[in-house]
Order: C-alpha cells, then sequence, then structure tokens
C-alpha cells in the first residue's frame, strides 16, 4: 500500500508509530513549515541561471504535506531511500531530494524553538542546602554520541574512533533548559573523541547565556565554572585520587545528578528518531542539521505536552 498522509491520519496509532508526532503535532508543525517551503521552492526555480523557466520540468509527485511526512518519517525510521521510496509510491532520488530539502527547512525551524531561559523567571523548587553553591537558573550541557561509517584511510579512521564506545562516532552537544526539558543549543557536530568542553567552547555557548543563567555539566566539563563569563558553572566532584570519596561529596553528587536527570530524558527523547540512532550512512554530511531538525520536533512535542 502506497502511504499518503490522508490516510495516516485514520489511523493515530500508525500515524505516531511513523513520525513520532501526534496528528495534531504533525498539523502544527505544517502550519509553520509549510509557507517557508513554498518560499524555498520559488527561490529554487526562478534563480538566476536555471536553464528552465520558472514552472518547468516535471512537478513533485508529493504534495508539499506529504514531502514533509516523507522527511519526518525518515527521521524517525531511517529506512533506505529505496524503501522510502518504495512506501510513498516516488522514485528513490525523488525520495532523497525531498528529505535533503525537508531537513535543512526542519532545521532552520528548530533553531526557531531554541529559546535561552529568561533569569526573570527563575525559580528552583527544590534549592537543596548541598547545591546552594551552583547557580539557581542555569542550561544542563550533555552529548551523545552516534556511530559512523569507518574511513577507508587508516589515518582519517583513527582520528574518528572514540574510546569512549569503542566505536568510530559523531559527538554531538545539547543545551537544555532544566525547567521544562526544551532543547535550547545544539553545537555543530564533532569527531567522536573531541573531548567535551570543545564543542561547548567552539559553539560559544556560554558567552550567549543571559546574565544569571549557568551552566551545569557531567564530569567532562570539569572546569565549566572557570569557562563561563561569570563563573556560573558546575559540575560534580570528582573522586580524590589514592583516597576514598568523602561522604559529603557523595551526598553532593547524588543531589546534583536528580538535577542533571533532565538532559538525560531530553536526549532519550531526540534518539527515538532512528535517523540519530543507527549507524549514519551519509559519510558525516549534514549531520548537525539532523540532529536540530529533530530538536524541533522534541521542543514542539514537549511545549504541547506543557500547554496541554
Amino acid at each position: 500500500m502506497i502511504l499518503r498522509g490522508h490516510h495516516l491520519r485514520r489511523q493515530p496509532p500508525v500515524f505516531r508509530a511513523l513520525t513520532g508526532l501526534a496528528v495534531a503535532d504533525f498539523d502544527a508543525l505544517a502550519a509553520a513549515l509549510l509557507p517557508r517551503h513554498a518560499a524555498a521552492a520559488r527561490a529554487r526555480l526562478g534563480r538566476a541561471g536555471r536553464r528552465r523557466a520558472s514552472g518547468g520540468g516535471h512537478p513533485c509527485a508529493l504534495p508539499p504535506r506529504d514531502q514533509l511526512l516523507v522527511a519526518v518519517a525518515w527521521l524517525r525510521r531511517h529506512p533506505a531511500y529505496a524503501v522510502l521510496g518504495y512506501r510513498f509510491g516516488v522514485s528513490e532520488p525523488t525520495a532523497r531530494r525531498t528529505v535533503g530539502r525537508l531537513v535543512r527547512l526542519l532545521a532552520a525551524a528548530g533553531l526557531d524553538t531554541m529559546r535561552l531561559p529568561d533569569p526573570g523567571k527563575g525559580r528552583r523548587r527544590d534549592l537543596d542546602a548541598l547545591l546552594r553553591e551552583t547557580p539557581a537558573l542555569a542550561v544542563l550541557v550533555d552529548t551523545f554520541e552516534q556511530r559512523v561509517q569507518r574511513p577507508r584511510d587508516r589515518r582519517a579512521a583513527d582520528s574518528d574512533y572514540g574510546g569512549k564506545k569503542q566505536q568510530h562516532t559523531l559527538k554531538s552537544q545539547l543545551a537544555v533548559d532544566e525547567r521544562d526539558g526544551c532543547i535550547v543549543d545544539v553545537a555543530p557536530s564533532v569527531r567522536g573523541p573531541t573531548a567535551a568542553s570543545t564543542p561547548l567552547k567552539g559553539a560559544g555557548l556560554l558567552a550567549r547565556l543571559p546574565a544569571g543563567v549557568g551552566a551545569l555539566g557531567d564530569l567532562a566539563y570539569v572546569g565549566i565554572a572557570e569557562a563561563h563569563p561569570a563563573g556560573l558553572g558546575a559540575a560534580p566532584r570528582r573522586k580524590p585520587r589514592g583516597k576514598p570519596r568523602p561522604e559529603a561529596d557523595i551526598a553532593y553528587n547524588r543531589a546534583f545528578a536528580r538535577r542533571r536527570v533532565v538532559v538525560e530524558h531530553t536526549i532519550g527523547r531526540l534518539r527515538r528518531y532512528e535517523a540519530l540512532t543507527q549507524p549514519d550512512r551519509h559519510h558525516r554530511r549534514g549531520h548537525t542539521a539532523r540532529v536540530r531538525a529533530a530538536a524541533g520536533l522534541v521542543n514542539r512535542q514537549l511545549r504541547r505536552h506543557r500547554a496541554a
């Protein structure tokens, strides 16, 4: 059976399983994105130097809403383009072009959903005495890795090999608002062996945080307080070398982990999109855009559920 949006809408559980979105969430996404899609199509077809006149050539076999559906389904399930095209009744090149165009638009829309916390509204509900030294309002920073194809060149293969996962990977860094779990920043993807502090510094996130907003990281971000312009950063306490860990540090780290668990839940939601879970098949091209596209979808779901 060839899949189409108007058929899938009649089966909400199937629609959610295919896209990760409820029908209402997809409708809201389409309302926001389709005007951008139309503007991008006009710009592409009317660009200077195009050999055909605007409107020339075969039109896309899929209407705009179904093109968006194809891209979201690809992010969620990550099938091969030949399989994706077969399920939607189009050729493999059409599926490839549709995904490429729509993922770029979804990435731009995902950036629009990322808003840094407003320090005027910061209220930590349970200010544990153990955590008084940490900022009252902060973004939670963490990374995840995705397996990539092993490069044929030995030197390139060595530079991509991450010891943590014992695989060739790409690393993506997220910053999450601790109050609602929404993603507020996605740094450009880097090679797996790269230290976590490198994308944090390279993306300039700490310098862009509003006054009074700190950053919390795990043990990979020890020294984050020194990197923050106002010193509003914190990480767990390390175990003293050659000595037992003090009971006070154990209690502090436990309270710190309870505060940071929000970012782990958000990464779990993000990685339900199999384009970020299965091994990357695209030779590291466009990885940041895929992460930002999925992040925008996660943010829309979280904000809609908060408002419900």
